[in-house]
């Protein structure tokens, strides 16, 4: 990487040494100097919001993002999740749903520009903070200059980079800005890495607008920020401390405006009311600064690509995105939308586009959930993966991104002898052969007593991962056992392992047509593929695949009580659900005509 002058902080643009294979390189659309935003040297304001491609099935792309045109937003910001991409390392993927050009070209041609924060790691409340699995398994230092993360982030430049170049305003396309990195501030202290990126930005044709995005203290923005590119805040409520903190040149912006929250298992649903969000934007506004609002729609965690915070303990992400964003999960517009709609028309000078029609649903139905086979008939179809370890192997080591996991050893034991899990990355349910001993989670117990009297028998632990921390100094951590599983003081040796696939189970009978747990199987018929809320009453903690796509999981802790199903993913005629419940089946699936997110309560933020 040819070593590169940073552009002065007023965002002037510098002549770089770009590779012979670089695209010609024009001058920025936008541009940042005496603390305003200029475009073709005419002030500008940004009014974005956040839009992700990853939570929204391709087929809605367009449908959203004119809603988000239609509330007056003149730009669309996205992540670039990394592990979206590249699952496995190597196999770099942009078609279908991963076609990122597309949605990019889509909102240029409803009239958006386009805010790209193609970082190589995004938060987001994603799985690992975007980065992938398979390289947080071997790298340490994530989000440093170690020669293998670097290494690592390159290579993924090369192949995604390229891609955003010809999509740049000043080649005629829609990108006119891209964010270094996120949130940097509040995790490490390495310049050299920040500069890292922004070199590899220009060098490989980047010339657009660069900025970065922190918190409000003065700590996160040293650390955060990087000579020539514009420091910008996350916040909810911290207007004037971004004032305070603006540095001198740059132009006031917020690049993250929570104007709801996302949503942990085991609590209440977050909310943000629309006179809370208005006032805070309103008074951004008014103090001459640009905008995205964090989230305008949310869409979904589809499949297992939740994440996780970790506050003291493990807090895994719902599937719901929906963030109570203005644009809801299914494109419903509420009383946000409205109210921004009304205070970002004056920046426009024509019309705004008309307000989209609400969406329409599928009619209120239920249909019975028939059991299939046992969660351990289930598990004991599966093939093994490897050889027989003497330790429990970890979900990196075994090269599982995600979901569940089956431990299996031979055991003997003594009476009164207890069982304990050294190190469960994050919930097990433990057999006996075919006794169900308990459930065990690594902030709550991670022990349980064996049969009073001793014995022998094949130990079964499934172990499933609850999300991917994706925030703080924790981010990258494995899943699955890290240490051992111990009876007493003794170490168990001799383990075999077995994958559950993301794909939907095997739909043959077991021999348990009564099972408490594991497959179960429903179907509707339809008449017309259009949205609705499934509902599991009765179920425990599963997963569930519609017509052979992972939607995502319940689990009776709440607060998300419906997993939203897109209209492109039913079909006319029969549809088959799919339920793997690892705790207890319920008896029936409902389609139900609205939402149930939980009981609410308001959000806030600093």
């Amino acid at each position: 990487m040819p070593d590169l002058l940073a552009s002065a902080f007023d965002g002037s643009s510098v002549a770089v040494d770009a590779p012979a294979a670089a695209s010609p390189i024009g001058a920025p659309t936008l541009t940042w100097r005496d603390g305003e935003i200029l475009r073709d040297g005419v002030a500008h304001r940004i009014l974005a919001g956040s839009i992700h491609y990853f939570r929204v099935h391709p087929d809605q792309w367009e449908d959203r993002l004119r809603r988000l045109a239609a509330m007056g937003a003149n730009t669309v910001d996205t992540y670039v999740a990394w592990n979206f991409h590249e699952r496995v390392e190597g196999d770099v993927r942009f078609d279908g749903w991963r076609d990122i050009e597309r949605f990019i070209r889509l909102a240029g041609e409803v009239g958006l520009d386009v805010f790209v924060r193609p970082s190589p790691y995004i938060c987001a409340e994603w799985s690992n903070g975007g980065i992938p699995f398979w390289l947080s398994g071997r790298v340490a230092a994530l989000r440093t200059s170690d020669p293998d993360f670097l290494a690592a982030v390159d290579a993924w430049y090369d192949e995604l980079i390229p891609r955003l170049v010809p999509l740049q305003a000043s080649h005629g396309g829609p990108i006119v800005a891209v964010q270094i990195e996120n949130e940097y501030g509040s995790f490490g202290s390495d310049a050299g890495y920040l500069a890292h990126l922004r070199d590899g930005l220009r060098a490989r044709g980047m010339v657009e607008m660069l900025t970065t995005a922190d918190g409000i203290t003065g700590d996160m923005i040293e650390h955060g920020s990087v000579p020539g590119a514009m420091a910008t805040f996350t916040f909810g409520t911290g207007v004037a401390r971004a004032v305070e903190l603006r540095r001198e040149g740059d132009a006031l912006m917020c690049s993250e405006l929570w104007g709801g929250w996302f949503d942990h298992w085991g609590e209440r649903h977050h909310v943000r009311s629309a006179a809370s969000t208005g006032g805070t934007i309103e008074e951004l506004l008014a103090a001459g600064g640009s905008v995205s609002l964090y989230m305008a729609h949310g869409g979904t965690n589809f499949g297992l690509w939740n994440g996780a915070n970790h506050d003291q303990v493990l807090q895994p992400t719902v599937t719901s995105y929906d963030s109570d964003a203005p644009i809801g999960e299914d494109g419903t517009l509420n009383e946000k939308f409205h109210a921004l709609r009304e205070m970002f028309a004056p920046f426009h000078a024509r019309e705004l586009p008309p307000v989209p029609a609400s969406p329409r649903r599928q009619a209120a139905a239920s249909a019975a959930l028939t059991p299939r086979a046992s969660l351990r008939e289930l598990i004991a179809a599966l093939p093994v993966t490897g050889d027989v370890s003497p330790r429990p192997r970890t979900f990196e080591e075994l090269g599982a991104e995600d979901g569940l996991v089956a431990y299996e050893a031979d055991v003997s034991f003594p009476a009164d002898a207890t069982l304990t899990i050294d190190g469960l990355h994050d919930r097990a349910v433990v057999f006996l052969d075919s006794q169900a001993l308990g459930v065990l989670e690594r902030d709550g117990e991670t022990s349980l007593t064996l049969p009073v009297d001793g014995g022998a028998g094949r130990l079964t632990i499934v172990v499933e991962s609850l999300g991917r921390i994706n925030y703080g100094p924790y981010t990258g951590e494995g899943k699955g056992i890290m240490r051992g599983v111990m009876i007493g003081r003794r170490l168990v040796n001799g383990w075999t392992h077995r994958l559950v696939p993301q794909g939907a189970p095997d739909r043959a009978s077991g021999s348990a047509s009564e099972a408490s747990d594991g497959v179960a199987v429903a179907s509707f018929d339809i008449d017309e593929p259009l949205d609705a809320w499934l509902a599991f009453p009765g179920g425990s903690k599963g997963m569930v695949w519609l017509n052979g796509f992972l939607l995502g999981r319940y689990w009776k802790v709440g607060p998300q009580g419906t997993l939203y199903a897109p209209a492109p993913l039913w079909k006319a005629g029969r549809n088959e659900i799919v339920v793997l419940d690892t705790d207890g089946l319920g008896s029936t699936v409902e389609i139900r005509e609205q939402p149930s997110f939980g009981e609410a309560e308001e959000f806030i933020g600093s």
